[in-house]
């Protein structure tokens, strides 16, 4: 070579070898994409997937034939095995042209880093990483991507089809093979073994590449120590020496303390391959081999893909003469890691865990120390990194033997230490920033300039980069930076390329100023770097020092360590570093292959997405059975579980006997509160503490950005909640279709009760909105269906109360009792599974209405009013039927004999009586619960309701019907009671037949009051008609009669717009004048319940706000009804004598 070729400034070796690193590491990229695709193509059952070149039956022997040749392919000779691809050209030119070109662009790298090292070779660069670390770092890595490249293009099975077909189609298009296939063909024959073909290659250059290597010594044993070293010399320790706490971490190898020790095994091994005849005779290179041989089995070759190390190793040197020693030197080596690498890991795994607790612990209460502390950091960072990537590793190509060593239960917590501390550096950057600021102005700028003032020889190109170094820094001002956080005020990445190049000026022999004598500014100038790189390049060191994105290749591996890390109590707390990890995944894409970017994103949010939701269920698994023993404790405190205790009271009393001598006495509620000793520890003590650890996870960050989406863990376990809580509250009515049983009201308020006290204790361990989940849960519940179409606890009681409390009324098994305001069984045949009483009183209708709420319970009345309306149709088609008689006796009241002849000519009066009870036994139930309702708001809401209420009772009388139904709506929704029921005038309206005038409708109406009022004296002649005073009602429901009578006249005219006072007159005149004709009756069957039918009379004008007792006067004399209340009572005294 010429003079001016030696030149470095003209070698630009600082500059190609940052470009061809970074390029070397986006082939590797795309070869792993293309060897990933080609495992996909085998293991696929989807052919779509697969090209049809390489997996069609009828193409399979042209393939082979073409791989067997390869790489001549003489296409005229074998027409007739080639011509069935001849169909496919063009698809083969157009799928694989990809795949060949990537092999091309391997080639050509491999022709510029070959080119590369000899000019490095050629000017006898000088190597010491601990001098010129950034020329040596890059040199070393620039091979260990190069032979990385070749090992796995060698990997790539279908390299030989890929590049053979693609010549093929593109001989029989273009009519010659393409102009790179002579030497890409070649190239991938002689590298089918390619560390046997590098070794040869590397012959040149093995000079070089030794004295790389073996500046080491120094620095890789250093970090390859035992945990009980780092121990006794308490590394990362920032207490362990209180004077020196605030003074700044120095080294005179500063980049070398946080250099991955993994890629440092990667030179030395990879690097010693190829030059392996320095390991005879240098015996510092030897020591260095045989110590990275014992520390690993495998190292990784890019992502998941592993190179073995011993086996290959040892097939290298097998055939080489005189190597027998070497042979032995890795059997030994390997033995030694297989029995004690693995526990070697293992406890520099467990210091690591104490001392970046330790060092998180005291920079969260101290961040002002990552200033001068900021290299125990990154060390930490990058000594953590090292081991979970080497147990990553191993655990996954080791012998299931010796499993134990590579299954790490508290691998979780070491994870959670790294991100802790990555946090630290995010958050406190700003003041790392002002720190060094000050240091490389203050201190840096000063040593640097005495250094290059010493200098007894500086050229004049060295003079300009070392002056502009020590002006760059000299005018740096903390001012400058008034907004640290906007990371880009600084800018030292020329200043950093700059050094790069003056180390590949002055580490050339024959250089004027020789960096190999100056070593101090050297190691000042790395210093100095590091400071750089603490203002302006934090987020790029920590991808550095702690990316972890290697787990994404690693998923079953990563999956197994999260169940692990939840299974396990003591790391729940730490399972949020596993969504975290998660944020890593991007760093590991290159711009030179784009398309696996969106694979990897989608990866990780699936991944994220998964944790998340995983521990939000675990949460809310610990949260149910935290829960369900809290119901249980509350169950206990019913009053129905207190009898057994009153019964022994009272029985103790009057010193009775009872019971068996041995039978244990029931444990009292609130025992299991009683400790006797504070190391018992109750189920319950052990979900709070699994709960509150895994609660300090979710609440450990806010939310965290993956690929552009963010994940708010809070969320997942909210919305987990919800959702268990929506069907812990259905399941807790315990609501059996088969048997119609259900549970009381009161029962299940006071279980929900106990399961909103439980989470609303979640917000102790949690940032979450558990009110939002009680107004999300709670309000669903008051609708029919809940927002996933379930059924309510709303629709369960509703039709429970339809279909089976009131059904049974109807039947005649149970009575409304209004003096105990319930529903009471009666004496039957039958006996009924449930007491209608424990789910009617007052107690469990209030109930009912906190668990309904005012929605629900109107639900509950528009379901009533739907059965009532269903009634009314079926009224108004008897009244049809009888509509002529009726239409005569409405005027003939005042003619008993025609009235008695009219009658006779009625059909269907029983039915009229039976539909009518019915109707006035559900209006009954409906003012039981909208009084339940008023009382519940109005202890909730007492200002509202009383002003609901005043708001009602001052309605002037001349107001507009329809204002004053809008004031009945809004009232009967409060639970108040109206003269005019609006839910049933709407659910009557909505029958109007569109065949029958409106006329005709009200016509109707009032016929069907006639009906009722004529139909009634027929009562008396029922035994269940009796009145009991005790019940203060009938006990076949006729008292009901009187709600009924009341209510549907009130709703029907004002549909029709008719006068309700009117014809409610009309009525009593009429049921009057019926029942007077009965007391003159002498037949005893007939006049059997006379009395208790006359006080039907007085209970229809107590109940109605339109009649008075003055015009029952007029109509029924008063002394009757006395009369009538003397009968009665009179009467029960005597029956219950």
């Amino acid at each position: 070579m010429s003079r001016s070729v030696l030149q470095p400034s003209q070698q630009k070796l600082a500059e190609k070898l940052t470009i061809l690193h970074d390029r070397g590491v986006g082939m590797l990229t795309r070869l792993y994409n293309i060897k990933k695709q080609g495992q996909v193509w085998k293991a696929c059952g989807d052919p779509k997937a697969k090209p049809s070149y390489l997996i069609d039956k009828n193409l399979e022997s042209a393939v082979k034939f073409i791989v067997r040749k390869f790489p001549a392919v003489e296409t005229r000779n074998n027409n007739q095995q080639l011509a069935q691809l001849q169909k496919e050209k063009s698809e083969i030119l157009k799928n694989l042209a990809l795949y060949y070109f990537t092999f091309v662009d391997v080639m050509e790298f491999k022709d510029h880093v070959c080119e590369l090292l000899n000019t490095i070779d050629v000017c006898q660069v000088f190597f010491d990483i601990t001098v010129n670390f950034d020329l040596t770092k890059n040199y070393l890595d620039l091979i260990i991507t190069y032979t990385t490249l070749m090992i796995l293009l060698s990997r790539i099975e279908e390299r030989k089809a890929i590049i053979g077909l693609y010549n093929y189609a593109h001989e029989m298009t273009h009519g010659a093979s393409d102009r790179e296939y002579p030497r890409l063909g070649q190239m991938i024959v002689d590298y089918e073994n390619p560390l046997k073909k590098m070794m040869e290659e590397f012959v040149p250059h093995s000079k070089a590449l030794s004295d790389a290597l073996i500046s080491l010594q120094m620095v890789y044993p250093r970090r390859n120590l035992s945990a009980d070293q780092w121990r006794n010399a308490q590394l990362l320790s920032l207490i362990s020496a209180p004077s020196t706490m605030l003074n700044p971490a120095q080294s005179d190898t500063m980049p070398c303390e946080y250099l991955s020790l993994d890629t440092m095994e990667k030179w030395i091994i990879f690097g010693f391959i190829l030059c392996h005849g320095i390991l005879n005779s240098d015996a510092t290179a030897l020591t260095l081999w045989k110590l990275a041989l014992q520390s690993s089995s495998c190292l990784a070759l890019f992502r998941d893909e592993v190179f073995h190390i011993h086996k290959a190793a040892e097939d290298l040197f097998v055939n080489i003469r005189g190597y027998n020693k070497r042979i032995n030197d890795i059997r030994e080596c390997k033995e030694a890691a297989v029995s004690h690498a693995g526990s070697m890991h293992r406890e520099r795994r467990k210091f690591l865990r104490s001392a970046l607790k330790e060092l998180a612990t005291v920079l969260s209460d101290q961040p002002g120390l990552l200033g001068p502390k900021a290299l125990f950091v990154f060390m930490a960072l990058s000594f953590a990194r090292d081991e979970i990537i080497w147990l990553l590793r191993h655990a996954d190509n080791m012998p299931k033997k010796s499993a134990d060593d590579f299954i790490d239960k508290h691998i979780a917590e070491l994870i959670f230490y790294m991100e802790e501390l990555r946090a630290h550096v995010r958050k406190y950057g700003p003041v790392m920033q002002r720190y060094y600021v000050q240091y490389l102005s203050g201190f840096d700028a000063v040593v640097l300039n005495e250094l290059v003032q010493n200098l007894s020889v500086c050229p004049e190109d060295e003079s300009i980069i070392m002056s502009s170094f020590v002006n760059t820094m000299t005018s740096l001002s903390v001012k400058q930076g008034n907004s640290f956080e906007d990371g880009e005020v600084f800018d030292f990445r020329g200043m950093r390329l700059d050094w790069f190049r003056l180390q590949a000026y002055t580490s050339v022999s024959k250089a004027s100023l020789g960096i190999a004598d100056h070593r101090e500014l050297g190691k000042m100038m790395n210093t100095i770097i590091f400071h750089t790189k603490m203002v302006d390049s934090l987020v790029e060191m920590l991808v550095e020092t702690s990316d972890l994105s290697i787990f994404c290749f690693y998923s079953r591996a990563f999956e197994k360590m999260f169940q692990q890390c939840l299974e396990l109590p003591s790391q729940s707390r730490y399972s949020i570093a596993f969504p975290l990890l998660c944020t890593h995944f991007m760093s590991c894409t290159h711009e030179l292959c784009p398309e696996e970017r969106h694979h990897i994103g989608d990866r990780s949010l699936s991944l994220c997405n998964m944790f998340l939701d995983e521990m939000a269920k675990q949460a809310r698994n610990l949260i149910t059975d935290i829960c369900t023993e809290q119901c249980t404790l509350s169950d206990q405190l019913l009053p129905k579980h207190c009898a057994k205790t009153i019964s022994q009271a009272v029985n103790k009393k009057s010193k009775k006997q009872t019971g068996k001598k041995g039978e244990p006495e029931r444990e009292k509620p609130g025992v299991e509160s009683m400790r006797k000793n504070r190391l018992v520890v109750t189920n319950l003590d052990k979900l709070h503490t699994a709960l509150s650890e895994l609660c300090f996870s979710i609440n450990y960050v806010p939310n965290m950005i993956v690929w552009e989406h963010t994940f708010t863990p809070r969320e997942y376990l909210t919305s987990h909640l919800e959702i268990r809580f929506t069907k812990s509250i259905v399941g807790m009515t315990m609501y059996n279709q088969a048997t119609q049983e259900i549970a009381k009201p009161s029962e299940l308020l006071t279980s929900v009760r106990a399961y909103m006290t439980v989470l609303q204790s979640i917000e102790n361990y949690v940032q979450i909105d558990i009110t939002r989940v009680f107004n999300n849960v709670l309000l669903q519940q008051t609708q029919h269906l809940d927002s996933h179409g379930e059924p309510t606890i709303t629709s369960l009681y509703t039709n429970w109360y339809l279909e089976t409390l009131l059904r049974q009324v109807s039947n005649g098994h149970i009575a409304y009792f209004p003096a105990m305001k319930a529903f009471v069984n009666l004496p039957t045949e039958n006996e009924l599974t449930f007491n209608a009483e424990e789910y009617s009183d007052i107690s469990e209708m209030r109930a009912l209405s906190e668990l309904l709420g005012p929605y629900g319970m109107k639900f509950l009345s528009e379901s009533l009013m739907w059965h009532i309306s269903s009634q009314v149709a079926e009224l108004k088609k008897l009244v049809v039927e009888n509509v002529e008689v009726l239409t005569q006796m409405r005027t003939s009241f005042d003619k008993p004999d025609q009235m008695a002849a009219l009658f006779k000519r009625l059909s269907s009066v029983d039915s009229v009586l039976k539909r009518m009870t019915i109707i006035g036994v559900i209006l009954s139930f409906r003012s039981l619960a909208q009084e339940a309702l008023r009382d519940v708001l109005s202890y909730h809401i007492p200002f509202l309701v009383s002003s609901i209420e005043d708001f009602k009772d001052h309605i002037p009388r001349e107001t507009d019907m329809k204002v004053a139904m809008n004031v009945y709506e809004l009232s009967s929704a409060a639970g108040l009671p109206c003269e005019i029921d609006p839910a049933l005038v709407v659910a009557l309206s909505s029958q109007k037949s569109e065949n029958i005038s409106p006329e005709e409708e009200y016509k109707i109406a009032c016929l069907l009051m006639v009906f009722v009022a004529v139909s009634i004296p027929t009562l008396a002649s029922n035994v269940m008609s009796q009145y009991s005073p005790a019940i203060e009602g009938h006990c076949n429901n006729i008292h009901c009669l009187a709600k009924a009578i009341n209510q549907i006249a009130a709703a029907l005219f004002t549909i029709h717009k008719g006068s309700i006072e009117d014809r409610l007159k009309e009525f009593l005149a009429l049921a009057s004048s019926s029942l007077l004709k009965i007391g003159q009756e002498t037949d005893k069957t007939t006049t059997r319940n006379r009395e208790s039918v006359y006080l039907l009379l007085d209970m229809i004008v107590q109940e109605s706000p339109f009649l008075t007792m003055d015009l029952l006067e007029s109509c029924f004399p008063y002394v009757l009804l006395r009369n009538a209340y003397h009968a009665v009572y009179k009467q029960s005294v005597t029956s219950s004598a």
